[in-house]
């Protein structure tokens, strides 16, 4: 169509949702489908979240707030950072956002001009590349291996650059490998960023998802230099269960980005949802012990995934060490991952994304946020796909 944009054109639809569409379409015929596809925790949102939100409508906190939020949602996720990330920022570095999506959205845009090149290590989030599609940049994917555990090393950083690098885009814990990078990857990494003056952006959406002796350290923790050069993206859809409410937000020392951030909230959605952001308050000043219980619960399944998963002989995993994703190498199997998953969706009601979305088409994305019977069923079936090929 003529009335299109060039931008628009060029880029691809998502393929979690289309994978959770064509679930429903066979559900709603009757079939039963066994969802491993959705990065949703099926847990509800805590009550005392809940109870925040209705509290303020029922004060009338139904208006609008200033674009980046209200001002002591900004100094909670402002102190939070400080105090569980050793991130400084100052208040007014902080914009709240309609999700980690558009926290991701913002900075490309606020950041990236026509023509300016973005590295993207792959296996990465469907929609970083397209982003930087929309705001007239150029993706440049650098492949990651399973042996170096899904991470893209200061040497490849460096080979990927050139004088038109602007950012590169960091993702962990990470979707949908569920890789973490330590400390000392990571001030590897800053260090090449720093010498070129490249923005990171570093979306952090799954940190409180961590297992075993694994931590989440976000980059812009190892110094002040690197903060400045940080945009750090965050929110409350993984670690609260709360993804309907979609919220998220900017956090950065450096007062130019910061700016700009507020500057395209501005002239985009404005505020987010006025007493979902009350919510998120309360998210971040009540107990803990939910994000503890879920996580704790998301190891069992974690566990219970890979054991299933490694007898299977023609596949191949690195065991996650965050989020809730399990990245699987299927080249044995001999197929494509599209072909494969509409294979394994309509002949054996199993929904899982292909890999080709994330970059990387031998493989396949298996969640496991959702019930146990649901994954011991369509683990079962996933096995006996691989049998048969």
């Amino acid at each position: 169509m003529d009335s299109l944009s060039n931008r628009v054109q060029k880029v691809a639809p998502s393929a979690t949702l289309a994978v959770t569409n064509q679930a429903k379409a066979l559900r709603a015929k009757g079939e039963e489908v066994f969802g491993l596809a959705g990065g949703e925790p099926e847990m509800d949102t805590p009550d005392h979240i809940k109870q925040a939100a209705m509290a303020a409508l029922q004060e009338g906190k139904t208006k609008y707030t200033p674009s980046a939020g209200i001002p002591e949602l900004r100094e909670a996720i402002a102190a939070k950072l400080l105090t569980d990330n050793s991130v400084k920022v100052e208040t007014k570095g902080v914009c709240v956002t309609s999700g980690a999506k558009q926290a991701c959205f913002n900075s490309i845009l606020a950041l990236v001009e026509e023509g300016d090149e973005v590295i993207i290590p792959a296996p990465y989030w469907v929609s970083y590349p397209e982003m930087v599609r929309l705001a007239g940049g150029e993706p440049v994917i650098v492949e990651t291996t399973a042996a170096n555990g899904w991470k893209i090393t200061p040497e490849q950083f460096e080979e990927a650059m050139s004088p038109r690098t602007k950012m590169i885009i960091i993702n962990s814990p990470g979707n949908p490998t569920g890789a973490i990078y330590s400390a000392e990857e990571l001030k590897a990494l800053g260090e090449v960023a720093s010498y070129e003056d490249i923005i990171i952006l570093s979306d952090e959406i799954y940190e409180k998802l961590t297992y075993g002796e694994e931590k989440h350290v976000s980059i812009a923790s190892i110094d002040e230099e690197l903060a400045k050069l940080t945009v750090v993206v965050g929110g409350f859809s993984k670690a609260y269960s709360m993804t309907g409410w979609r919220l998220g937000y900017t956090a950065t020392a450096n007062a130019a980005i910061a700016q700009a951030l507020n500057k395209i909230q501005d002239h985009t959605s404005s505020n987010a949802t006025t007493f979902a952001q009350y919510g998120a308050l309360a998210a971040l000043e009540g107990p803990t012990d939910f994000i503890d219980e879920m996580v704790q619960e998301y190891d069992v399944r974690r566990q219970f995934v890979l054991g299933r998963l490694k007898p299977i002989t023609n596949i191949s995993i690195v065991e996650p060490k965050g989020a809730f994703y399990f990245f699987i190498d299927c080249t044995d199997l001999g197929l494509k991952s599209q072909n494969l998953c509409d294979k394994l969706l309509n002949r054996y009601k199993v929904a899982v994304v292909p890999g080709v979305a994330f970059g990387h088409d031998a493989s396949i994305r298996l969640s496991y946020c959702t019930t146990l019977d649901v994954i011991a069923e369509g683990l079962e079936r996933f096995a006996q796909f691989c049998d048969s090929h």
